[in-house]
């Protein structure tokens, strides 16, 4: 039997789809090429914005389409919606669309061998509530591992390590925690054995994931607590016993990024030299608005924190701009700050309302046409900003890591510097997870090109390079 996923959204997303599909695989499924000839397919939806929600509307209704017309040739297939858009609109999905089988919220994961022994049985659903299927609502639980497969004949080489799960937050403009739930930190057993997992697997890059890193703690029950500084350096621990050479970590929450979880980072080279740090917004009024528990002033302080402890690390964020209430006064507010941090790259977006949450009610409704225009002012000076940056890096000497060959030119491969910017160099085949040593010589668009000067290095190499360039 075959399945195919498609996902949408965030990181976490890609992490527990690839658990999912290691389900299937250990269990004889094969991937299918695409939707269309698939036994099984599944939706992994995300609902931070009403646009993420209706692409997935349009597949479901090409989806709906496709299903009548494979039931007309005794091809039936069955169509899965699981994720934070199944979380939030539950079985109303099967009421707008009779081809959805099962819809999985975030928590119900557990169910998913149920479905699949049911399928495997030759069974039908008979648009059965996943809910039923185990006789209580299901409790969100961490998947053993993560690893995405590689492409066909490709050894992966990076992998996300999910180490908690949902928010305590509450941001006025953010559906995150009612439907991801309040935070869940995984076992710091059970994160260093998938760590050591993937260094036998030849692994050489991890992206620890939640949706607030800076604030896992976990509790054994016995007096032993676990917070992120203590669990990065026990990452940090059982990375020297295999080939894993970076670590990266997000998405970070300004208000919990402790000095010792910096102090953790600039002793380690294992950590990479970048952080996407979200500041939302640059007014005090505005993040006081959006709940987000700190101000400029604090952030400001925690950006030149990081500077000074990792001289050369770079910084992206995201902005929002057009929040209920904002004036012109506020918006200046965050060009000034974009000004004085000048992030590497930023994640741009205006306000959109999403029922549910505090903001939804908030009186003072920006138009759309002033939310596009000041939008577009954001994004200017972010394009600015970047080219700046990046043309100041045009001959520096940089270790990065082979992601692939380019989908743009087949004599060229593609690479990631440990400041995340992309590098393509010249090259027709490779191994996916080399490390190599590249001079920055020019630019186009935001992508480097570089030229190679020298092969794979070790460990103990790679890290005296990175401790003193």
């Amino acid at each position: 039997m075959t399945y195919f996923f498609e996902t949408y959204g965030c990181q976490m997303n890609s992490a527990e789809s690839a658990a999912l599909a290691l389900v299937l695989r250990e269990r004889g499924w094969s991937a299918a090429e695409n939707g269309e000839s698939a036994d099984l397919v599944l939706l992994n939806t995300c609902s931070v914005r009403q646009t993420a929600e209706q692409r997935v509307m349009g597949r479901l209704a090409q989806y709906q389409a496709l299903k009548k017309k494979r039931r007309g040739l005794g091809q039936a297939f069955t169509l899965i919606v699981a994720g934070c858009m199944a979380e939030r609109l539950g079985d109303s999905l099967r009421e707008k669309f009779n081809a959805v089988d099962y819809v999985m919220g975030t928590a119900a994961r557990s169910v998913f061998p149920v479905i699949l022994e049911i399928l495997e049985k030759g069974q039908t659903s008979g648009l059965m509530s996943t809910a039923l299927l185990t006789g209580e609502k299901p409790r969100f639980s961490f998947s053993a591992s993560h690893l995405e497969e590689g492409p066909a004949g490709q050894t992966p080489f990076s992998s996300f390590v999910p180490i908690m799960h949902g928010c305590n937050n509450y941001c006025s403009y953010c559906i995150v925690p009612y439907v991801r739930g309040r935070e869940i930190s995984r076992n710091p057993a059970a994160i260093m054995e998938e760590i050591r997992l993937l260094g036998e697997r030849g692994i050489r890059a991890i992206t620890l994931l939640g949706q607030n890193v800076n604030s896992y703690r976990f509790d054994d029950g016995a007096g032993g607590v676990t917070d992120f500084p203590a669990l990065l350096e026990l990452a940090v621990r059982e990375t020297e016993k295999s080939p894993i050479r970076w670590i990266r970590f997000l998405s970070s929450h300004p208000k919990d990024l402790s000095p010792q979880a910096i102090r953790v980072m600039a002793d380690h080279p294992v950590f990479c030299r970048h952080l996407h740090l979200c500041v939302q917004h640059g007014s005090n009024v505005v993040l006081a608005a959006m709940n987000r528990r700190y101000t400029r002033e604090q952030y400001l302080e925690l950006v030149d924190a990081l500077r000074q402890a990792m001289p050369g690390i770079t910084l992206s964020t995201d902005i929002l701009v057009g929040f209920p209430g904002e004036t012109e006064e506020d918006l200046e507010r965050t060009l000034d700050l974009m000004e004085r941090v000048k992030f590497h790259y930023a994640y741009m977006y205006h306000y959109s309302p999403r029922e549910g949450t505090a903001a939804y009610d908030l009186p003072g409704r920006i138009g759309e046409e002033v939310k596009r225009e000041r939008l577009a002012r954001v994004i200017a000076l972010q394009k600015k900003h970047t080219q700046e940056l990046l043309k100041q890096r045009i001959g520096s000497r940089e270790t990065i890591l082979i992601e692939g060959i380019s989908r743009k030119n087949a004599d060229e491969l593609i690479g990631r510097t440990e400041r995340d910017e992309m590098v393509a160099v010249p090259g027709t085949s490779t191994a996916a997870g080399s490390f190599v040593q590249v001079s920055l010589s020019s630019l186009r668009g935001n992508t480097f090109r570089g030229v190679m000067c020298s092969n794979h290095r070790t460990k103990e190499e790679l890290f005296y390079a990175l401790a003193t360039d």
